[in-house]
């Protein structure tokens, strides 16, 4: 049956209506930037200024870093924030626990901490990027690394790139640190300093047990187990691997995070492993401003577990 003359017409006339964006940006007063993929939330870059009138305000303001929410919640994080074990730690972020130069007034600085940020800190100033369509977002913050005595001594250009290819979140981290100072040395250990992810804090207090790592090599470990790089453990298990595994549970469901690592990254990178959910690789290199520090990172996520050969696949395709 053809509809009535007059229906099609308005029919015809009517406006198309646009296909729903699939990624979009919510900025939020200046204190973080959320991400959502078909209005469910994905990650939120959380970048507010330091905020220095108390001590609690100052931990959690001294340095950006970005939350990723859990695959199966429109409310919570699959990572952790300021507070629980080890405030410091928090979700997708970046900083080194060593970093020595000398200012151009020729003083000499040591032990400058952009890990645990108990002087030094660093600061988000602008974006310089920011877009999102049907197939990816992306954003670049600049951010100002400031050292003991307030003063800025580099600064990075960070950009953090978001898509679905498939059903898992991939996440690609960037960054272009520029020394303002003459020269500098970034250092640490694996257990602070790098690019690094931290989980939940849930998987400390309930499930740290359970989680276990899948590595180059030696495949899937044993729950509860972490193998961390040190000096007496110099070996194919613990530097320059091209890929590592971490398997956790959160209320029962096991969620995955393949960190994937660029061959064009300063090495050695040394591995850093712990059960409450916390891994990645750290590197001791020197800086100049006519040379910036630039290095690359992918993070894949999903609820559920992944296979060793999964795993050897995404990096094939991340390297190629």
């Amino acid at each position: 049956m053809k509809p009535p003359s007059a229906l099609l017409s308005l029919l015809l006339l009517a406006p198309a209506v646009p296909a729903m964006a699939q990624f979009a940006w919510i900025e939020a007063d200046g204190k973080h930037l959320e991400l959502t993929f078909q209005n469910r939330p994905v990650a939120r870059y959380v970048y507010e200024p330091i905020d220095e009138s108390t001590p609690e305000r100052r931990d959690e303001t001294y340095k950006p870093f970005c939350h990723i929410y859990r695959p199966d919640s429109r409310e919570e994080f699959l990572t952790k924030g300021p507070g629980g074990k080890f405030t410091h730690h928090r979700g997708i972020y970046y900083g080194f626990s060593k970093i020595s130069y000398t200012d151009r007034d020729g003083k000499l600085w040591t032990n400058v901490d952009t890990w645990h940020c108990r002087k030094a800190h660093q600061i988000h100033r602008r974006f310089t990027a920011k877009g999102a369509d049907d197939k990816t977002a992306h954003f670049t913050s600049v951010i100002d690394w400031i050292g003991d005595d307030g003063q800025v001594f580099a600064t990075e250009e960070r950009t953090m790139r978001f898509s679905y290819p498939a059903k898992d979140l991939v996440v690609d981290f960037e960054s272009k640190l520029t020394p303002t100072v003459p020269s500098l040395r970034l250092d640490g250990d694996p257990q602070h300093a790098g690019f690094q992810f931290r989980a939940h804090n849930d998987v400390n207090d309930v499930s740290q047990n359970a989680t276990y790592y899948i590595r180059p090599g030696s495949g899937i470990g044993q729950p509860g187990i972490a193998i961390n790089w040190s000096p007496k453990t110099d070996n194919e298990q613990t530097r320059d691997l091209p890929w590592k595994g971490m398997c956790f549970t959160l209320d029962g469901k096991f969620f995955t995070v393949a960190y994937l690592d660029d061959p064009g990254n300063p090495k050695p990178a040394r591995a850093s492993e712990r059960q409450y959910g916390r891994f990645g690789t750290y590197f001791a290199t020197d800086v100049i401003p006519e040379k910036p520090l630039s290095v690359r990172y992918r993070l894949v996520i999903r609820q559920g577990e992944m296979t060793v050969e999964e795993i050897t696949k995404l990096s094939d395709d991340f390297k190629g």
